[in-house]
């Protein structure tokens, strides 16, 4: 670990002098700010229009692929948390398993993109706020350090992209599938005869 992100973990993670009141903060956004916002997106899927819906469920794809690759990753680097090294002090329970990536922070921060992406800015507006409290969360927490929540990110930004990409090849090859069977439908296509042709032809 690098002496620079020690420094940054040990500045962000709650101490004995941090007000109560930050750590109650973190402990919400940590806990439950993920149950919030998924009830918020299952209204937008249930109430929103069909773009919202759609945007709503390539997030969800986009988190699932996060999910994938996060754990990928845990288990090529199997890297310590904080707590497995003696360092800062952790203010919710939490088992001794690799922490990075933070599985938090790959899903907020697939949601966020995928909203963007998706051409959402009022709810991505929300969910990019979300990401960066559950971000801050995590290593106020001392469950992860900082390195965990950015390598979390980066993650979460790349499944929302690769759903996204995904779901534009989807799309087009669903309309040149359409486009084809309409042609189909409609037989194949006689040549105009030239007007002169025609003429001579009705006399």
């Amino acid at each position: 670990m690098l002496p620079l992100e020690l420094d940054l973990f040990q500045s962000l993670n709650a101490s004995v002098d941090t007000p109560a009141g930050v750590v109650a903060a973190a402990r919400w956004i940590s806990q439950s700010l993920p149950l919030a916002m998924a009830a918020w997106l299952a209204a937008i899927v249930a109430l929103g229009t069909g773009r919202q819906r759609r945007a709503v469920l390539s997030a969800f794809a986009g988190m699932a692929l996060a999910w994938v690759g996060a754990q990928a990753l845990r288990h090529g680097v199997q890297a310590p948390r904080p707590a497995q090294l003696g360092l800062g002090m952790q203010w919710i329970d939490h088992a001794a398993r690799a922490g990075f990536p933070s599985l938090h922070a790959a899903g907020a921060f697939a949601l966020a993109a995928a909203l963007s992406l998706g051409r959402m800015p009022w709810a991505a507006g929300v969910a990019w706020t979300a990401a960066l409290a559950i971000a801050w969360s995590r290593v106020c927490l001392g469950v992860h350090f900082p390195s965990d929540v950015l390598a979390g990110a980066l993650t979460g930004m790349l499944g929302a992209w690769a759903a996204h990409r995904a779901g534009l090849a989807l799309d087009s090859f669903r309309t040149e599938a359409i486009g084809s069977a309409a042609l189909l439908q409609q037989g194949p296509l006689l040549p105009r005869m030239p007007a002169a042709e025609r003429h001579e032809s009705e006399r």
